[in-house]
């Protein structure tokens, strides 16, 4: 599997890309002598120059610092809310295949339910009620519509697990329904998973940074990707540079997940790129 992902060259390029970007996010901002918050009040929306690699903005603050902090938030929420998101349908999925009856019943109607429900209708009716709180109040609402979809084929996967012969072998020595989901079948698709997880990481920062832009998602003070591409908008022909890092960021974000997403489904299922093709 290494092997093969290895020599996929767009899964490489992906991985150096988001290296680059994890780096550039919580390693030099500590050695950049500008803080996201700190004002220069010589420099008002001067451009990209030696001394602020980015620019700054109306009131002087660096733009590049800005860029980092955003997409160092941005980050963050993108990852605990794949995380959050593939571990509910990691669940609810194998658990409702495993189980079936009642249980499979209720949990595909609740799933039914959420894929139905407009959840960016939702997330901003309750934005008010997380403004000036702790972020992880909106990673819990992306979380908690961001799973449906992998519950349902992680379920098709469990109808077809259970019947196998190691789960057999596993209920024949008396293991109890907990362990057989959670030592023998969950680990039997942990590649479905892995891929999940990487593929949620590139939606979750679009949906972050949607929410955001539209004023629903992370809440001033702080700031994110959305939240900066919103303030740079207007200015976009007269000062580019406020409006071009931050949506190039997201840009470069998105496609390195989704490229290194593509390259673990492939080096994981070989036969993937060929049924695809």
């Amino acid at each position: 599997m290494l092997r093969r992902l290895l020599h996929d060259r767009l899964a490489m390029v992906g991985v150096a890309i988001l290296v680059v970007m994890l780096v550039a996010a919580f390693v030099v901002p500590h050695l950049y002598p500008y803080d996201y918050q700190q004002i220069d009040p010589v420099e008002l929306l001067h451009p990209p120059s030696p001394r602020h690699w980015f620019g700054t903005n109306a009131i002087g603050q660096d733009v590049f610092a800005q860029t980092m902090r955003g997409l160092q938030k941005s980050l963050v929420i993108a990852f605990l809310v794949a995380l959050l998101s593939t571990t509910l349908a990691a669940v609810v999925g194998a658990t409702g295949g495993y189980l079936l009856g009642l249980t499979d019943r209720v949990l595909t109607w609740v799933t039914q339910v959420l894929l139905v429900v407009p959840s960016f209708v939702i997330i901003a009716i309750c934005s008010p009620w997380f403004k000036g709180r702790n972020y992880l109040i909106l990673v819990l609402l992306l979380g908690a519509f961001g799973w449906m979809v992998t519950s349902r084929m992680v379920r098709a996967v469990t109808l077809s697990l259970r019947q196998r012969e190691f789960v057999r072998a596993a209920q024949f020595m008396g293991a109890s329904r907990r362990s057989v989901i959670t030592r023998h079948i969950l680990p039997s698709m942990a590649s479905i998973l892995v891929v999940d997880v990487t593929l949620n990481v590139g939606a979750a920062i679009v949906g972050e940074s949607t929410l955001s832009f539209f004023g629903f998602g992370v809440q001033p003070p702080d700031i994110s990707l959305g939240t900066l591409i919103a303030a740079g908008t207007s200015s976009a022909l007269t000062y580019p540079w406020l409006f071009l890092y931050c949506c190039g960021s997201l840009v470069l974000i998105v496609l390195a997940t989704n490229l290194v997403g593509d390259g673990l489904r492939d080096a994981l299922d070989p036969g993937s790129r060929s049924r695809q093709s």
